[in-house]
């Protein structure tokens, strides 16, 4: 009888957390898609081409704005090559979009706390940097680009 009960009580803080959680969930999806659907009319031929670096911290940028379904970020990150961006801006751009999360930092603080969430996401956007050179040159090294 006790686990029944014990169980009725998780469950009611369960309700209660996920419905004190709903209003953050909701805007974040909403920013998000409000993001997404901004984020290619944005896009220009004058947006990248100023070296690898600077091409991959502002790629990296706008992937941790941007989060959104990795589908859509290979779909756009295809139209960035065919348009003539770096194979690193590339692949910054679609490490931040699925690894970090500024968006959706505000509900990564209140489920997991501030200070991981912060740290999270600036590791992220560190090693999304260093992982977007390291791909490109690896592939170089084996003969792929």
């Amino acid at each position: 009888m006790q686990t029944v009960n014990g169980l009725k009580v998780r469950l009611k803080k369960s309700i209660w957390t996920f419905i004190n959680v709903l209003p953050i969930i909701v805007g974040m999806l909403l920013v998000t898609s409000l993001v997404v659907t901004l984020f290619p009319d944005q896009v220009t031929a004058g947006l990248f081409g100023n070296g690898a670096l600077l091409d991959s911290l502002l790629a990296a940028s706008i992937g941790s704005i941007a989060a959104a379904h990795p589908l859509a970020s290979y779909l756009l990150g295809g139209e960035l090559l065919a348009g003539g961006a770096g194979l690193i801006t590339l692949t910054a751009l679609l490490v931040t979009w699925v690894t970090v999360g500024i968006v959706q930092l505000p509900a990564e603080a209140l489920m997991l706390g501030t200070r991981f969430a912060v740290y999270r996401n600036l590791i992220s956007f560190i090693a999304a940097i260093a992982i977007s050179f390291l791909t490109v040159y690896s592939l170089q090294l084996l003969g792929f680009a």
